[in-house]
């Protein structure tokens, strides 16, 4: 054991009373206080809050939290008090005198601990007191919040970069339970880490079983999602799409004799405190919600997460299945499926920014020189609201026309015109919009697949299994394993690859008669096997094609269109109608 790691675990005994730590811990903790940009992939209840809070003792300077709801941050502070550990909050309710108090007991070595939004760190007073309390190691919690390719993607966290940089660049510790490939990559460019230490631990959760109860029936499919409530008996959670049916299922609940009530972001926050305050203390049998609900709920004893609507990704679905059996204990995760269901999903990832807001935006900003513009002078002159504006401003940095910092946005001198700066960044959120309708199709898939769910699951998230789990619902009825590729041939799960079209990207799922690849640009597309073998699609980077070992990628522009054996988000799979109709 290294210096380092002995010192890791007297701190962990020491400040905390964790005398076992669970796998992934040490190393993150390592190299942390070894002074490396960690980022952490662990499952939710892995204890995450840990990895930060031993190495906070080694490290000096005090330690700067990112956290997104001030409900959170203000758990996390009593959880650290009861282990004796300083830790102040800044947030929009506290007043300028808390305010003061909190910074003053931060420089004065008082307290170890600042958790704030990262709204809070748009205001240049808060980060000058930042600055002058010199942090040593900066946390961002819930991390997959910094990234585009997220699910709960927030535009204010896109400035945590410049923040970090503004700072001095202290360690950073990047935590987050749900993050596919494409999302790590985009935390680490986006916070700017520097050779950071990945600690990427098992997506698995065996004491959650999976299901997917499938129909045709609109009607039918609310009837399946509270027959699963009532089975399972409570307490737990059912996420629907819209507001309007949080209060419909709510009352279906209701009338089934369980203790439910509604929960979306348009009730008053009292009542939304109240549905919470009421659920976490044992009130309520089951919460019917929007997606609004569950970031911060950190009950132990949620028995089942039941998908009245199919969720937008199965990165935005693993992160609400995994609220439910923290405590260890059996819990179940179901999806009530309606094929039908995937057009309102489509509608919602449908909007592209328009390039008249993009090019007024870049003008704005090329008008202010050198020294730039503020951000309330942007939205003076745009009429954009912060969170559409700092989405644009997004988009802009991306083409090279602007650099954004945590005050203003400053023009670059070799910027292309506003029009043109609007027009490349319009075609960078049309290839986004693009690639998260992939990942709707990999929930599709997932809904329809009579393999495995949990090797299905897994694999989306780069967690390669071998055998089929034998409890979710497709082995319980004897069907997993029908569609898996037998052993050896070609493109193996975590081959490298390269295809004409999409670019590179990766094997993560391969059955007997089709390949699922993650490429870096374009998002998880299907491809059919034979095709891609008959006709030479994909080669191995930096290699022969495998489909024809002897030949190097001959560059053909034939590259897995209509009739080359690829099955684009766009088109329906011809498959899926015999699937879907498995209904059960």
């Amino acid at each position: 054991m290294t210096d380092t790691a002995e010192r890791v675990r007297r701190a962990a005994r020491d400040h905390l009373g964790l005398s076992d730590l669970r796998p992934g811990q040490l190393p993150a903790m390592v190299a942390l206080a070894d002074g490396r940009d960690t980022l952490a992939v662990m499952s939710s209840g892995g204890g995450k809050s840990a990895i930060y809070q031993v190495p906070a003792a080694l490290l000096p300077g005090p330690t700067l939290v990112v956290s997104p709801l001030i409900a959170l941050q203000r758990d996390q502070v009593r959880a650290l008090r009861r282990h004796d550990e300083d830790a102040v909050s800044v947030d929009a309710g506290k007043s300028e005198t808390q305010r003061a108090e909190s910074f003053e007991a931060l420089q004065e070595g008082e307290a170890e601990f600042l958790f704030c939004a990262p709204e809070q760190l748009a205001r240049p007073e808060v980060l000058d007191e930042l600055r002058e309390a010199g942090p040593s190691l900066v946390v961002v919690d819930e991390a997959h919040c910094v990234s585009a390719w997220g699910h709960d993607f927030r535009p204010d966290y896109l400035r945590l970069g410049a923040v970090i940089e503004a700072l001095g660049h202290p360690v950073v510790a990047a935590l987050t339970a749900t993050a596919a490939p494409p999302v790590r990559e985009e935390i680490v460019e986006r916070l700017g880490m520097r050779d950071p230490v990945q600690v990427v631990r098992g997506f698995d959760r065996p004491n959650i079983r999976l299901e997917v109860r499938r129909t045709m029936d609109a009607g039918r499919k609310d009837d399946q999602a509270v027959e699963a409530a009532r089975e399972a008996g409570g307490p737990g959670i059912v996420y629907v799409a819209t507001r309007r049916r949080t209060g419909d299922l709510a009352a279906r609940l209701a009338g089934e004799g369980m203790r439910a009530a509604a929960y979306h972001a348009g009730m008053p926050r009292r009542e939304r405190d109240e549905v919470q305050r009421r659920f976490m203390t044992g009130d309520l049998d089951a919460v019917v919600a929007t997606s609004a609900f569950g970031m911060g709920i950190d009950k132990p004893d949620v028995r089942f997460v039941i998908h009245a609507d199919v969720p937008g990704s199965l990165d935005a679905y693993y992160q609400e299945i995994g609220r439910a059996g923290r405590d260890g204990e059996p819990a179940v995760a179901v999806l009530c499926y309606r094929p039908e269901d995937l057009h309102l999903q489509k509608f919602f990832t449908g909007g592209v920014s328009d390039e008249e807001s993009l090019a007024r935006v870049a003008a704005a900003v090329a008008e202010g020189g050198g020294d730039g513009v503020t951000r309330a002078r942007l939205r003076e002159r745009t009429g954009l609201s912060p969170r559409h504006l700092t989405s644009l401003l997004n988009l802009l940095e991306g083409t090279g026309a602007l650099r954004v910092g945590t005050r203003r946005a400053t023009a670059l001198p070799d910027a292309p015109p506003p029009a043109e700066a609007a027009a490349r960044a319009r075609a960078a959120a049309e290839r986004f919009r693009d690639v998260d309708r992939t990942r709707l199709e990999m929930t599709r898939r997932y809904a329809e697949t009579g393999d495995c769910l949990r090797v299905f699951l897994l694999a989306y998230f780069g967690e390669e299994r071998a055998e089929p789990c034998g409890d979710c619902a497709n082995c319980r009825a004897g069907v997993a394993g029908e569609e898996a590729a037998p052993a050896g041939g070609p493109f193996p799960v975590h081959t490298r690859v390269r295809h004409e079209q999409w670019g590179s990207g990766e094997v993560i799922r391969r059955e007997e008669d089709r390949l699922t690849v993650l490429f870096d640009e374009a998002g998880y597309r299907e491809l059919a096997l034979g095709p891609v073998v008959e006709q030479g699609l994909l080669v191995r980077e930096g290699g022969p094609g495998t489909g024809d070992p002897g030949r190097e990628d001959s560059g053909r522009k034939d590259s897995g269109h209509k009739d080359s054996g690829h099955k684009d988000s766009g088109r329906e799979d011809p498959h899926a109608e015999e699937v879907s109709g498995r209904v059960r």
